[in-house]
């Protein structure tokens, strides 16, 4: 999920000439210049490379390793599971414990009216799941010709067909031709905008509406006071799905369980993967509203004829089931709260740094240091050059295009913020003598 393009800036001596794979987001031919930073094993917050030197995981690596790495229990529960089940598909049918009993747990906590839960591997399968069933609730309800989908600016909602279609990111976009149509994007903070563009497209012909509780990889924008409830109120009014992307906000990053419910509102699906699992197996979904469900499933002739060859993945959802027991055995969602306001204050002691336009933090364990234009256009520093600056110093972070994002485990001490923000401080200083 990560948007940072690696420069060519020889900072870190590393290990491992490239060879075969073709690693994603980034300029290969950038990387297969250089050796690759090859992370050797995890404990906690902590990485380690092939030559043994450590990293502070500032990111959680995507945004959703939770509970930290190397939790024995999930490895175990893995191995029981594959003992008795390994894999087998939900098609048709077909179920399996696992699954049955993970998305029982996830409805009994989803902020959605009599919920059913859609299994899939991740984040951009759900977000194409949520958005072909919007059309196709729609058409089977009777109005086939609301098809358009709307979006903010700087969300991102993975780059399937129609995450890609959706991002609130043009430059994800460009480069591939026409995409899928029946798409627009309005400013991430005006409710009132997004009202005027429905009326712009026509209530007769709007599907649905995507928005993150918390702008993530875009750039960590929390909303406006009173945002999604206005939100709510006029998709209601026109008849447009509201559809929360909760996949990097959910699970304790916001401090419960999907993050929107910090927002007081009832979405019609929520999307879901990351932190459901904290990345120890791929997984995902969507948590669809009774309103939307039972067409489908009291209706006569109406399948849903969409899936994923391994969604419902009994051994992944295993792993989920441990890590959902971890959250709740250490409370998580409380620890977090207090963890979102250790990071806050110590990310907004970088607010008067020179090359420093702007910090957002203090909704969820989240955050973004932004650069200033003089410092990105002026004097020609990149992001990148300061994440390789820090990861140099052991500490891993998010480089987007003019800011910095952290996003660690939730399981970080104040001792290691500190160790984060004085790292990526001194990061900005180094950087900034160069230039």
């Amino acid at each position: 999920m990560t948007e940072t393009v690696v420069p060519s800036v020889p900072v870190i001596p590393q290990t491992r000439e490239p060879g075969r794979l073709w690693h994603t987001f980034c300029d290969m031919n950038t990387v297969r210049k250089g050796p690759e930073f090859t992370v050797a094993r995890a404990e906690g917050v902590w990485l380690w490379d092939e030559s043994g030197d450590r990293y502070l995981d500032g990111t959680a690596s995507l945004w959703y390793c939770n509970v930290g790495h190397g939790r024995p229990e999930i490895a175990e529960a893995v191995h029981r599971q594959m003992l008795t089940l390994d894999a087998y598909t939900v098609y048709g049918d077909f179920a399996n414990q696992p699954a049955v009993r993970l998305s029982e747990r996830l409805a009994a906590h989803a902020p959605v009216v009599d919920p059913r839960v859609i299994l899939t591997c991740g984040g951009g399968e759900s977000i194409d799941t949520a958005a072909k069933l919007a059309r196709r609730y729609h058409a089977v309800t009777g109005a086939p010709e609301k098809v358009h989908l709307i979006s903010r600016t700087g969300g991102y909602h993975g780059l399937n067909g129609f995450g890609t279609s959706v991002i609130g990111m043009e430059r994800f976009r460009a480069g591939y031709g026409p995409l899928i149509e029946d798409v627009s994007v309005v400013p991430h903070d005006s409710a009132a905008a997004l009202e005027a563009e429905i009326l712009r497209v026509g209530p007769e012909r709007v599907a649905a509406f995507f928005a993150e509780p918390v702008i993530g990889a875009g750039g960590v924008y929390a909303p406006p006071q009173g945002y999604f409830t206005e939100v709510a109120r006029i998709c209601e009014r026109y008849g447009v799905l509201f559809i929360v992307d909760s996949v990097i906000c959910g699970f304790a990053r916001l401090g419960d369980w999907f993050g929107i419910e910090r927002f007081g509102v009832r979405p019609d699906m929520i999307v879901f993967a990351k932190g459901v699992s904290s990345g120890y197996l791929p997984l995902g979904g969507v948590v669809v509203s009774g309103r939307v469900a039972d067409p489908f499933w009291y209706g006569e002739g109406h399948p849903f004829l969409h899936g994923t060859t391994y969604a419902g993945h009994p051994t992944a959802c295993a792993a989920a089931m441990a890590n959902l027991d971890i959250l709740e055995r250490e409370d998580l969602f409380t620890v977090s709260l207090e963890v979102e306001r250790q990071l806050d204050g110590a990310l907004r002691t970088l607010a008067d740094h020179p090359l420093v336009a702007q910090v957002r933090a203090g909704t969820g364990v989240m955050g973004a240091v932004e650069l200033t234009e003089e410092t990105l256009t002026g004097r020609g520093i990149t992001t990148a050059e300061v994440f390789l600056e820090a990861r140099a110093r052991g500490v891993i972070l998010r480089a987007v295009p003019d800011a910095l994002l952290v996003s660690p485990p939730l399981i970080i001490t104040w001792e290691q913020i500190d160790h984060l923000v004085s790292t990526l401080s001194a990061s900005l200083d180094a950087v900034a003598a160069r230039h």
